[in-house]
Order: structure tokens, then sequence, then C-alpha cells
């Protein structure tokens, strides 16, 4: 069962997958990798998908050095599992029009690529000028759906991970690094 007092979250933990460091060090180097792809552009619109990449997205978004504008989207295709089940559904939308925009996707985590498949065509049918993904976490072994992803933070391996912004049960996301979780903590979900 799953630890229910802050001190015990840290139990919970089976190791540490990428440091706070680690995480500091590669948001400031695709920091710089925007700024440098997007020198020409005027307009720079980050959406931040939710819940998961508020951490990600508020890290990027203060290393980044040119002006640029921020929205955020609320998709759900988890529910209360480790796994994503396909089934991709807005539910927090834009407040601002993309047409005419650069438009860069920011994500915690991208695993099947269901969800970000079905954002990436739902955006472009809204006509931005220009429309980018960029993803802290990236898990190649379980992509179910070919999407093409324009900057990556770290590749994982296929295990349950928790931190910087990334949850389970709504747990876990002030971790100042990103963690796998012991198999125990949701064990009862996968039976």
């Amino acid at each position: 069962m799953m630890s229910q007092n802050h001190q015990d979250l840290y139990q919970d933990i089976d190791h540490i997958l990428i440091s706070e460091e680690q995480l500091q060090q590669r948001v400031a180097a695709i920091a710089a990798a925007i700024e440098a792809d997007y020198a020409e552009d005027e307009d720079l619109l980050l959406i931040c998908v939710l819940k998961g990449g508020y951490i990600f997205l508020s890290d990027l978004s203060r290393a980044l050095k040119r002006p640029h504008h921020l929205d955020f989207m609320g998709i759900s295709s988890y529910g209360g599992g480790t796994t994503s089940r396909g089934a991709v559904q807005i539910i927090m939308d834009l407040k601002q029009p993309l047409a005419g925009r650069n438009v860069l996707i920011v994500e915690d985590i991208i695993d099947s690529g269901h969800t970000l498949s079905y954002l990436r065509q739902n955006l472009l049918a809204r006509q931005p000028a220009s429309l980018k993904i960029c993803t802290l976490l990236n898990k190649p072994s379980r992509r179910e759906v070919d999407v093409a992803v324009d900057y990556i933070g770290f590749d994982i391996p296929d295990e349950f991970v928790v931190g910087y912004g990334l949850d389970f049960d709504e747990l876990y996301r002030n971790f100042p690094f990103i963690a796998v979780l012991k198999p125990e903590v949701f064990a009862h979900l996968n039976l």
C-alpha cells in the first residue's frame, strides 16, 4: 500500500533515475537549442500539457532568454493507472488562438505516443505557423504511434517514474528529481 505522509513517500522510491542537477543542466541545454531554432521568430507560444509538465515548463520558461507566451491544456489518457490507455480527452482547452503563431508543446513524458499524436493533430487544425514538440522524458521502447519529437530531455527505460511534476495518484510531483517507484507501490493496479 502507498505511504501516507511526506516522509514515507521517499520510502516508495526504488532509485533516483535523473538527479536534480542533471535535470537543470538538460533544461538549460534545451532552452539554448530552442533559442537558436527560434532566433528569427518574434512570436513563440509554449503550451504546457497539465498537470505533469508544469515544473518542466516553469524551469524551461525561466531558462529562455527570449520573449515567449504561455498557455495550458489539460489532457487525460491515464486515469488512475500506470500506463496510457490510448483514449485521449481534452479536459481544459487553450485560452488563446493559435492561427499564425509558432507553437511549442511542452510535455512531461511521451511513451505510447497516442496523447501527443492526438494533441498534434488537434493543434495543427488550428493553423499555427509552426508546431514543434518538446518533452522532458521519452520512452521509445513503449512507442505505439510514431510522433516526431523536436526536443528530448532524456530517453528513459520502461519504468514507472515520478517526480519533477510527474505523479502517481497525484503524489510525488514535488520531488526535485526523477525517481523510479518501487513496484509494490502500484502492483495492485497491474493485476
